[in-house]
């Protein structure tokens, strides 16, 4: 009772008025229904001090406000100014080019990508789970000697293929350097994502976009329609977007990397905070990146090769939008859920849910009619037929877009190893489709559509249920061990 009184209007009284309280519960009683009458019934002065305390508060973070909101637009459009390059960089390139080599590419750009799934194995996940900028930079350092530590372990391992001749020396030196390319990008991305510099995210995607198609033609021009310059184009592209983000970043990642901060007990005790994000995020990221591509590994076991360039390059063309899909939409949904915990981070999360599986049901339904519509264009050529593969492919990009910030969603959550479960029944069922199917077909892309609507489904229900159960400590941040048991 007296520590009410104490936080009561009344100011200097009200510490004599908590002394001369009476014993008797009645006077107390009154007293207590005094003050909460006084709380709700402020001063004339009051209400007028409230609204410029208000105003004051919103017009210091307006101008925050417009800026988040504005980056985020930025990228969306940048994006999207981006992918509609590189989209008619494609196009021309699969006019200059024969359907096998797109296969080719394809296979090579799929390995090169779940390899660097693993390169940080996933700690860069760590950086979303508080807004401490301390563990951010300590998580930034022990993701960074992780991702040297695997680049030079893939070395090693590139190395001895090459000399035992199962992979064409130029081939793997490609591979390291696109590889190596990614997992900077990866890095930074995510540094960036966690501070909301949405813009350096966009100029990365344009620069790499502008650059990698003239590469690509200028390469194909040199040395012929062969898919060395389509890997080459794709290595330097990644290499020059990782140049500009790291230019970009170079101020905020240097804080981050100062040597008074290094140390090995630090790196010790970070990866022993943080050790389950390996255990649970990097095998949920390898099995959905397992189910993205195996189409595509099936392709040159494909019986009917028109059938697997379409399918080829219907990836390639899909693999944009859901790219853009990912890339405008993870970095805004992380950045916001950062801020939130518990029931108010369960809303955002839901009404987030639903935003994406609309807007990714727009997109893909309008990308598989816009093709189908445009098909008589391409009769009598050997791209022929590609518009209705479109369409049967779109469903299963459908739900590979909204998974990607689905899943990074879900690695807020308490229970991360519900998503391994989901996406290793989802890669075992899409496995069994293709194995009991005699040949690529469209029946069986219409059911690997299924299957990938399906699993984007169970996340759904799962982001829905758990994620925001419960508070995240804000002191120590986000400890995986100490969530999953």
């Amino acid at each position: 009772m007296t520590a009410a009184a104490d936080r009561s209007p009344a100011g200097g009284n009200a510490g004599s008025d908590s002394e001369t309280l009476s014993d008797d519960p009645v006077v107390d009683i009154d007293m207590a229904a005094h003050v909460a009458m006084e709380r709700a019934l402020l001063p004339r002065s009051r209400p007028a001090m409230a609204l410029a305390a208000g105003r004051r508060f919103v017009a210091a973070r307006a101008p925050l406000l417009r800026s988040s909101l504005g980056s985020a637009i930025l990228l969306g459009l940048r994006f999207v100014q981006a992918r509609l390059i590189s989209v008619w960089g494609l196009i021309i390139a699969a006019a200059l080019c024969p359907p096998f080599v797109f296969a080719a590419f394809a296979v090579f750009s799929a390995i090169v990508n779940f390899v660097s799934t693993a390169a940080l194995l996933r700690l860069e996940a760590v950086f979303f789970h508080n807004r401490d900028r301390h563990r951010l930079g300590l998580a930034f350092r022990l993701a960074s000697v992780v991702g040297v530590g695997f680049l030079g372990l893939s070395a090693a391992v590139l190395a001895g293929l090459a000399l035992f001749g199962w992979i064409a020396p130029a081939v793997a030196f490609i591979f390291l350097v696109s590889l190596a390319a990614r997992s900077v990008l990866r890095l930074l991305w995510a540094e960036a994502t966690a501070e909301g510099d949405f813009r350096a995210i966009g100029n990365s995607n344009v620069v790499q976009a502008l650059i990698q198609p003239a590469i690509m033609l200028v390469l194909i021009w040199l040395v012929g329609p062969k898919a060395l310059a389509l890997f080459l184009a794709d290595a330097l592209g990644h290499v020059l977007a990782a140049g500009y983000l790291l230019r970009r970043r170079f101020s905020a990642v240097r804080v981050l990397v100062a040597p008074p901060l290094w140390s090995w007990r630090g790196l010790a005790e970070a990866a022993w905070r943080w050790r389950d994000a390996p255990r649970a995020l990097l095998p949920a990221a390898l099995l959905a990146y397992g189910f993205a591509i195996a189409p595509v590994l099936a392709l040159p076991y494909a019986a009917n090769t028109v059938l697997a360039a379409h399918v080829a390059l219907s990836m390639r063309l899909l693999d944009m939008p859901t790219q853009m899909f990912g890339t405008v939409s993870i970095p805004i949904v992380l950045n916001r859920l950062r801020s939130y915990a518990g029931p108010r981070r369960r809303l955002w999360a839901r009404l987030m849910t639903l935003a994406l599986i609309a807007a990714a049901t727009v997109l893909f339904s309008a990308i598989a009619f816009v093709l189908t519509f445009g098909e008589p264009l391409l009769a009598d050529t050997h791209w022929e037929g590609i518009g209705a593969t479109i369409a049967l492919m779109a469903p299963f990009y459908a739900g590979l877009a909204v998974l990607g910030p689905l899943q990074e969603m879900a690695t807020l959550s308490r229970q991360p190893f519900w998503q391994v479960a989901i996406n290793a029944v989802a890669l075992v069922a899409i496995v069994a489709v293709m194995g009991l199917s005699d040949a690529l077909s469209p029946a069986m892309l219409e059911a690997i559509g299924l299957i990938s609507i399906l699993r984007t489904l169970m996340h759904t229900l799962f982001i829905w249920l758990h994620l925001g159960e419960a508070a995240e400590p804000a002191a120590e941040g986000f400890a995986l061990s100490g969530a999953v048991r």
